[in-house]
């Protein structure tokens, strides 16, 4: 069909229903469709819509519905019972669409009048007009999209984003509705069928892409790149469906959809300044929103089944075009920079040999195979299409446990695979009819999503497992950074010459004019450039974007100056700071380095030192000045050493004298009090099931998603004619997935980025959905790794004065963000995110590293940091400490002591953790109680010896630990039940021994707590 007609259809489905319909239903006497709808359906199509389209709304809009929500009574008439409907004005009710959990709003006194004037007139100034004057439907239809949610009526506030699309079942918002019956009347409307289809594809390799490289900047590009390829593959399903056809992950929101709503679709700055939604614009250094790499490596779109195929192969080609320009691009660069560039090298050949098939793209699409007949759904096909991946479905029944049978919901038929032959399918499949004349539930396809759904995920599984690999043979010497390919050369027969022999290659020519490109020695492949590369290309294409972005610009701290950033913090903060002497200062500001050598620091600090001279000529020279001086030192004559020593020596007493060191050094390795920085993993646990729903865990039964009102009245009138119904687990559902990609994004997007890098001294490296990597200063480890885990669910566990918590154990002069039942409102911003709820959990690893490791080994050792904590039972984290002076220490540790019934953060093992840190580092407490107490915990007889008298072990450990730690800590009456603490954290524990726990945890909290980690612990 002609696109204007496709855009036309979508925003008549869009407007079906008003944003305010919760506000005025059954207020407003012209009814909920007589305001806000009736108004733009006068504007949009003033000699009305043809049968068609109306016949394509009506279904998509029932299909939406069933998809995401039960039906309620209706009696012959199709009224509903007046016990089954709710006043949302009189008795407003939110429930979290993950947890069940209820929000209850207390009375609104928004008049419908007033809402219905503010809706319709401001959804009638985001319509867009063409060059002829008259609309135009696609930038019409986009701008609603985007900015409908974000209209915020006086008195409403955040409620408007959360208002729900049926006041009985408020789990899921309106905006979901109207988003996702848009969707399925665009499939509706291309389809020559009027069939539907999921469409599923994603993009690789992953975690082998982003790990190859040898600085944090390498890892943020790997990740930022592989987030852009994907948006280059969802841009070809938005332009010719639109953004709302994609139901994973929701693109509402997301910086690069904003660029190309403004830059492609030309949708006005105004509109997204006005709205606050242009904070991509504002920002002009790498804190800016473009930077996150914001998007998942695959997507779920909603499409018409015929152009399924079609949609994936242009989806392929265009991700594979875009990556070669780009290469090509930064090759040309390359070769202009070393003064090589010819046509034919064989640089190019190569090129075109290690980018062909890159990205690798899988794909998988299943057509909605169901029809509506005599009040039942028809799944023959579905259930033939399904067989193949569930060759057990037909096993008796007399090989099953009946009782266990019965109390699943989701036990399997003899009949019929996965969904369709669970129990709720049973019951849903047929028209519920509690007694005469009354209608509970009348099924249609939509219904039947989560079986589409699930033979969707196995058909693309199927596809990943049935990948062609070819292998491309590679010559001579391999690339720096991963080992796998050749080289990029102008030469082919440089290949074979080691790295000693090479003379005059592309990439030393390269090295030698642009050294923050490639480092010296090192030689690059083609996707070795893609990621080296990617940064400068990426900031000169947004600069040239749109207005605004011009003096974009991009900072990479360094291991090194996030190290260096704990000991400046503490000059800043503390009470022994005096000016700058006349000499040092002097000495700084006459360092002749160019703008590249400047130190960037943590965002935090940076805001914090701007205006202050002083602290600026020290946070951006320092440590480049003692750096270079530290590479002049090598290879220096006996001379030139002393000389050097004696002008680090100079500096070094100034600093003294400054009260940046708190004592005079002889060596100048000493610089820097703090040489230790930390890295961060943290990922949501078991994102599969969630996404896939199909465990009860993960699944809410369809009563917990009701207005209290609503459940209510059913208990008392259909308890037991509905009770299979009720007590249903639910399967997944669009607006579920809807829910769970908002909440990763709010977390991704804006969360995760506000705590390391707002509250703390901290650089997001990447932060996509559930995944963040964050190189830390080694002071904020603990709390920001536990303030993420809060803020990933939104939960906030404390006895007390909250006050107290944040700043005992969040180290903030005041609470900065507030967590409850699966929200948090940014106080500053005062923002409302929905995340994920109590019900998910995250596992998190950290490695402490001196600044000189090797990042290859940091990450390695992070990695298995974060999968011990994913093994111990998740819900967890692991620290992981190298210490330059050798030994290991390896913490894992859950969250919570009690996660079914969380205890205070204060008594948690991290509020534990933070605390026992406190303790070592008081200067009335000698250290040397870690030292003695984990002396005497190796000497202690093992647990195996009590295993018929526990309480004695308990009380052994608690005698060998209370020793050392009462006799050093010279009468802390605040610590007195440290001793205690730790064995009772340590028993608790499973898969590892208390002993070794306790040895581990102590061996962290002594660490953090040294006022000095120069020169390598000891």
């Amino acid at each position: 069909m002609a696109d204007q007609k496709l855009w036309q259809t979508k925003l008549a489905a869009r407007v079906h229903d008003p944003a305010e319909k919760a506000l005025v239903l059954m207020r407003d006497p012209a009814g909920h469709e007589g305001g806000t709808t009736r108004e733009l359906f006068n504007t949009f199509f003033p000699q009305g819509i043809d049968s068609q389209t109306k016949q394509w709304i009506k279904t998509a809009d029932h299909w939406a519905s069933a998809a995401d929500r039960p039906q309620f009574p209706q009696d012959a008439n199709n009224r509903y019972a007046s016990w089954a409907q709710v006043r949302f004005e009189q008795s407003p009710e939110i429930k979290h669409p993950l947890t069940g959990k209820s929000a209850e709003l207390g009375k609104l006194t928004i008049e419908p009048a007033h809402i219905k004037a503010f809706s319709t007139d401001s959804f009638k100034a985001l319509i867009e007009s063409n060059q002829e004057g008259g609309i135009d439907w696609q930038k019409t239809l986009l701008s609603f999209w985007r900015f409908g949610p974000e209209l915020n009526p006086q008195g409403i506030g955040h409620l408007w984003k959360l208002l729900p699309a049926d006041t009985r079942v408020p789990d899921h918002t309106i905006w979901a509705h109207l988003d996702l019956t848009s969707a399925f009347c665009g499939a509706f409307a291309a389809d020559p069928e009027q069939q539907p289809a999921l469409l599923n594809i994603s993009f690789g390799p992953v975690q082998s892409f982003i790990a190859a490289g040898r600085s944090t900047s390498d890892l943020w590009a790997g990740s930022h790149l592989l987030s852009r390829i994907a948006w280059e593959g969802m841009k070809v399903i938005c332009e010719q469906l639109g953004p709302d056809a994609i139901i994973f992950p929701q693109l509402r929101g997301v910086p690069l959809v904003d660029l190309w709503l403004q830059k492609d679709i030309g949708i006005s700055a105004e509109l997204f300044e006005k709205y606050h939604c242009d904070a991509w614009r504002k920002a002009k250094t790498d804190a800016n929103p473009l930077f996150s790499a914001a998007l998942p490596n695959k997507f779920v779109a909603l499409v018409p089944a015929s152009l399924a195929k079609s949609l994936a192969e242009q989806v392929t080609a265009k991700v594979r075009e875009w990556v070669m320009s780009e290469a090509e691009a930064m090759l040309d660069e390359c070769l202009v920079i070393a003064k090589l560039k010819q046509a034919d090298l064989y640089c190019y050949q190569q090129l075109r040999q290690q980018l062909d098939g890159f990205p690798e793209v899988y794909w998988a699409a299943v057509p909605w195979l169901c029809e509506q007949q005599d009040g039942k759904v028809n799944t023959d096909a579905l259930q033939q299409a399904m067989q193949v991946f569930y060759p057990q479905h037909c096993r008796s029944d007399a090989s099953r446990d009946s009782k266990s049978s019965q109390s699943r919901q989701s036990v399997e038929s003899t009949q019929q695979p996965g969904f369709l032959g669970s129990q709720l399918w049973q019951t849903l499949n047929q028209t519920i009819q509690p007694e005469q004349d009354w209608m509970f539930y009348k099924p249609n396809p939509g219904v039947l999503y989560p079986a589409v759904y699930d033979l969707l995920d196995r058909v693309a599984a199927a596809a990943k497992a049935t990948r062609t690999f070819q292998q491309q043979p590679q010559q001579g010497y391999r690339n720096t950074l991963s080992g796998e390919y050749e080289w990029l050369t102008t030469d082919q027969t440089q290949l074979a010459l080691s790295p000693g022999q090479r003379q005059n290659t592309l990439w030393q020519k390269v090295a030698a004019q642009k050294p923050s490109w490639v480092k010296k020695g090192e030689h690059l492949s083609a996707l070795d450039m893609l990621k080296r590369l990617w940064p400068t290309h990426f900031i000169n294409e947004i600069k040239g974007a749109v207005d605004g972005l011009q003096s974009l610009n991009r900072y990479v701290v360094s291991t090194h100056g996030m190290a260096f950033s704990t000991s400046f913090e503490a000059w800043l903060n503390g009470n022994n700071r005096q000016p700058l002497p006349l000499a040092l200062t002097a000495q700084l500001e006459t360092f002749d380095h160019d703008e590249g050598e400047q130190l960037a620091l943590p965002k935090k600090l940076i805001r914090q030192i701007r205006g202050d001279k002083d602290a600026e000529l020290i946070g951006k020279t320092l440590l480049p000045y003692w750096e270079y001086y530290q590479a002049k030192l090598e290879g220096a004559s006996n001379d030139k050493r002393r000389q050097i020593e004696d002008i680090l020596k100079s500096a070094a007493d100034g600093l003294f004298d400054a009260g940046f060191l708190g004592k005079k050094i002889r060596n100048s390795n000493q610089f820097f009090e703090e040489t230790y920085y930390a890295l961060i993993l943290m990922d949501g646990d078991n994102m599969g099931a969630w996404l896939a729903g199909n465990e009860d865990h993960y699944r809410l039964a369809y009563q917990d998603s009701w207005h209290t009102k609503l459940k209510a009245g059913i208990d008392q009138r259909y308890a037991d004619q509905l009770k299979p119904y009720l007590e249903s687990k639910r399967y997944p559902s669009p607006a579920r997935h809807m829910a769970i990609s908002d909440a990763l994004n709010g977390f991704s997007l804006d969360l995760a980025r506000y705590v390391v890098e707002d509250l703390y001294k901290g650089k997001l490296l990447y932060a996509g959905g559930d995944d963040v990597m964050a190189m830390v200063a080694v002071d904020d480890l603990l709390p920001i790794m536990l303030l993420l885990r809060l803020v990933y669910s939104g939960v906030f566990p404390v006895n007390g004065e909250l006050l107290v918590v944040w700043q005992q154990l969040f180290k903030q002069p005041e609470a900065r963000l507030r967590m409850a039942n699966g929200y948090v409102m940014q106080v500053d911003s005062d923002r409302l995110y929905r995340v994920m709820g109590d019900k998910a959990t995250a596992s998190c690893g950290a490695v402490i590293a001196h600044h000189t490791a090797p990042l290859g080994q940091v990450l390695k050792t992070l990695r298995n940091a974060e999968k011990r904590a994913k093994s111990s039972g998740r819900n967890a984290f692991a620290i992981d400490l190298l210490k330059r002076s050798g030994g290991a220490v390896k913490l894992t540790c859950p969250w919570l002591s009690h996660p079914d019934k969380p205890e205070s953060l204060l008594d948690s093992p991290m509020g534990q953790l933070l605390r026992l840190k406190d303790a070592l580092a008081e200067p009335n407490m000698s250290r040397r109680a870690a030292y003695i107490a984990q002396d005497w915990l190796r000497q202690l007889p093992p647990d195996s010896l009590f295993a018929n008298d526990p309480v004695s072990y308990k009380t052994l450990l608690q005698k060998a630990l209370e020793y050392p730690l009462l006799k050093q800590n010279q009468g802390i009456p605040k610590y007195h039940d440290l001793a205690k603490t730790l064995v009772e954290l340590g028993v608790s524990q499973t898969g590892q021994s208390c002993t070794d726990f306790i040895t581990h945890f102590i061996g962290i909290a002594e660490f953090l707590a040294r006022d000095s980690r120069s020169g390598g612990a000891q």
